[in-house]
């Protein structure tokens, strides 16, 4: 594959992890549809075996979602701006604390937008407690199976 190929694919997963943030936005599937892209374009059995993964891996965080409450952030007061926050938090995390570090970074991000809304230490928190039970679990759950369908793949082209 060539370079401009890969910015292409690269640039999709980034809009399919920005569209898990966004609701109504298939960005599972963007994510999904990228990866099937390279698989196809690119000559190697590991390309295929990210592919049967990633859609496992898609499959069963899809199970985790109906399992969880339906996502009603909107009617819990969530805004975008705690979407961004959150999704940062989660990519930062993840880089930091490899793979792992999602999961406290995006609550770090909830946390931290609600402290700056909120200005108070109790407040914040309640927040926090209440995003994550309105639908933030849920989005949680399909934004760190994207994140390490993402970061599987960027090791794939950099190291593979």
């Amino acid at each position: 594959m060539g370079v401009w190929d890969l910015l292409l694919v690269g640039t999709v997963i980034l809009l399919g992890l920005c569209g898990v943030l966004v609701p109504g936005v298939p960005g599972s599937w963007l994510v999904w549809a990228a990866i099937m892209w390279w698989a196809l374009k690119d000559p190697r059995a590991v390309a295929w075996w990210l592919l049967v993964g990633a859609t496992v891996a898609l499959f069963l965080s899809q199970v985790v979602r109906w399992a969880l409450p339906p996502r009603r952030l909107r009617a819990s007061g969530a805004t975008r701006r705690m979407g961004v926050y959150a999704g940062a938090g989660a990519l930062l995390g993840f880089f930091l604390i490899p793979v792992v570090g999602a999961i406290p970074g995006f609550m770090a991000g909830i946390y931290l937008e609600e402290r700056l809304r909120l200005g108070r230490h109790a407040e914040a928190r309640a927040a926090l407690r209440t995003a994550m039970r309105s639908g933030g679990s849920s989005v949680l759950a399909e934004l760190f199976t994207c994140l390490l369908i993402a970061g599987a793949w960027l090791g794939l082209v950099i190291w593979g």
